[in-house]
């Protein structure tokens, strides 16, 4: 890769396709590494914002059976102004984007300390027209937002301890944010917080 490439911002947003194969889908970095604790009898999948996810079980191998509960809290669409002036290269094949912040409060529960990364690495944002996109990984340089610093996301938690993190997703300019997702596995639906506005 040329060396003129490691002043340039690139970014990565995953994206899903509609319907069942989008969700539970990883990036590639952690497959199948968080799953419910989901009991037999049918559980709440739709909460508000502010709500606390029923705790999820870790199935890294560092922090096997360890428990954490994710609560995304607020949710703000930025602009086409905010996309450009981030400093990230756009990639004319995804058309125009804008930013979609999210912020959440990670709780660490139980059992052996686990990375921020780890913790988050599940959240998936669901616009008004069905597309769900993944977190933005940023692979080389770094996107600036002025109001959404990214994570330590090799920071860990243990039990007790909680993190207010800020997450920036990238939608298609003109969709709205319906929708932020927790992935629950290839088998079953995910867990919701709708978007209200």
């Amino acid at each position: 890769m040329p060396a003129t490439l490691g002043a340039v911002a690139l970014a990565v947003a995953l994206t899903g396709c509609n319907g069942s194969d989008s969700k539970g889908k990883s990036d590639g970095k952690k497959k199948g590494k968080v799953s419910s604790s989901a009991p037999a009898k049918k559980e709440q999948q739709t909460f508000r914002l502010g709500e606390a996810s029923p705790p999820q079980k870790s199935d890294m191998k560092e922090s096997s059976g360890a428990t954490f509960t994710v609560t995304p809290t607020k949710v703000v669409t930025g602009t086409k102004a905010e996309m450009d002036a981030s400093g990230l290269k756009k990639d004319k094949e995804d058309g125009p984007q804008i930013p979609v912040h999210v912020w959440s409060t990670l709780t660490h529960k139980s059992g052996k300390a686990m990375e921020i990364d780890d913790m988050d690495d599940d959240l998936v944002m669901r616009t008004n027209v069905e597309k769900r996109t993944r977190a933005l990984i940023v692979l080389l340089g770094e996107a600036k937002w002025k109001d959404c610093p990214a994570p330590d996301d090799t920071k860990k938690l243990t039990p007790g301890q909680s993190e207010k993190i800020c997450t920036t997703f990238l939608i298609p300019e003109g969709q709205k944010a319906a929708a932020v997702e927790l992935t629950q596995g290839f088998y079953n639906e995910p867990l919701e917080w709708p978007v209200k506005g």
